[in-house]
């Protein structure tokens, strides 16, 4: 069975932090005995380290994906970090205990609790709370956009070519009076996961959700060039079909949506004061969004810009319909564009 990109991703994210707290840790485990030799030491903490970081990076990164756990996403916040705190207390006191006595087999006698178990607690507890900081700002903002912000690659304007894809549920207005507010939100938030499992999929960075629209971003190059952003919307409408019973039984409707997609210059760069996030100036969102209008007058539900389709290979299982040129207000020239479609046989078009 092929591994989908998002668990090769996330398994690899549980890897590299399971390595750093383990290098980490060797340090600490041989800091905190320096009379023990250097070997036990940093073995200690090694152990230590993939008895407790392993299990709460697995926490972190997969908790999304395990349906049993489901119910976290509904607790109030502060319910959601005391379960988290409790959690991780756990985790660090068995990790730190069961250590302690697989170090100590063959030995006569085993000292559970001193000050270095004292230390190693408190060590763990800031490890674990530093690397929850990280990994929540990061779902909050995205990891690329934390990335860009810590590194300040956009602290000061700079002009970049990306291609993007806007997405928007169809019908949404009648569906937020027949459900009410707060099940039209459940909705749209069932609407936004699968979609963003897809953008995950297709190696897509999710810019922003506005309203019942999501715009998901790539930068133009050779990531570019294989059609995954071609690709997106329609593993985007597969997810959300396969998952059509759950709609049905929660909500009484399966969501769709209508996306259109186009490439172009952009300038990007932090906004913001008391609030910050890297922001998208420019043509091509104006643009992208205008085709995205079009595709409702134009009865299509995918629309691509004929920019686009130039930079990149058409999927093999994909349709690219020429359609009458787009006069786009502010532009000069006609917008040449195309309707996507999957091939009769590789499923709905």
């Amino acid at each position: 069975m092929t591994m989908s990109r998002r668990n090769r991703r996330e398994w690899r994210i549980i890897l590299w932090i399971s390595l750093a707290s383990a290098v980490v840790s060797a340090y600490f485990g041989h800091a905190v005995a320096p009379n023990e030799p250097l070997l036990k030491g940093a073995s200690q903490g090694i152990l230590t380290s993939l008895l407790i970081a392993t299990p709460i990076a697995f926490f972190e990164v997969r908790r999304a994906r395990i349906n049993s756990l489901g119910w976290m996403r509904r607790l109030p916040l502060a319910g959601y970090f005391i379960v988290k705190v409790v959690f991780y207390c756990v985790v660090i006191v068995a990790g730190l205990i069961l250590s302690r006595v697989l170090m100590s087999i063959g030995s006569p006698q085993v000292t559970l609790f001193d000050s270095i178990f004292r230390n190693s607690v408190l060590f763990a507890i800031g490890m674990s709370v530093f690397g929850n900081l990280v990994v929540e700002t990061g779902r909050l903002l995205g990891f690329g956009t934390l990335k860009n912000l810590l590194l300040g690659r956009y602290a000061r304007p700079r002009s970049e070519r990306k291609a993007f894809l806007l997405i928007d549920m169809k019908d949404s207005t009648g569906l937020a009076e027949r459900l009410g507010a707060i099940r039209f939100h459940e909705l749209l938030n069932a609407f936004f996961r699968d979609v963003a499992e897809a953008a995950m999929e297709c190696d897509a960075e999710i810019h922003k959700y506005v309203g019942d629209e999501v715009i998901l971003t790539w930068p133009a190059g050779p990531a570019l060039k294989d059609g995954d952003c071609l690709a997106c919307p329609f593993l985007a409408r597969d997810l959300i079909r396969r998952n059509a019973v759950r709609y049905r039984d929660r909500f009484g409707a399966v969501p769709e949506f209508r996306a259109a997609l186009h490439c172009g210059e952009i300038v990007a760069g932090e906004i913001g004061d008391v609030r910050r996030e890297i922001a998208y100036v420019g043509d091509t969102l104006n643009v992208a969004a205008r085709l995205l209008e079009a595709s409702k007058s134009l009865g299509r539900d995918v629309l691509v810009s004929a920019e686009l389709l130039a930079l990149v290979r058409l999927p093999a299982d994909l349709l690219a319909e020429p359609l009458p040129t787009l006069s786009i207000r502010g532009r000069d020239a006609p917008l040449e564009i195309a309707a996507l479609s999957l091939r009769v046989g590789q499923g709905q078009v």
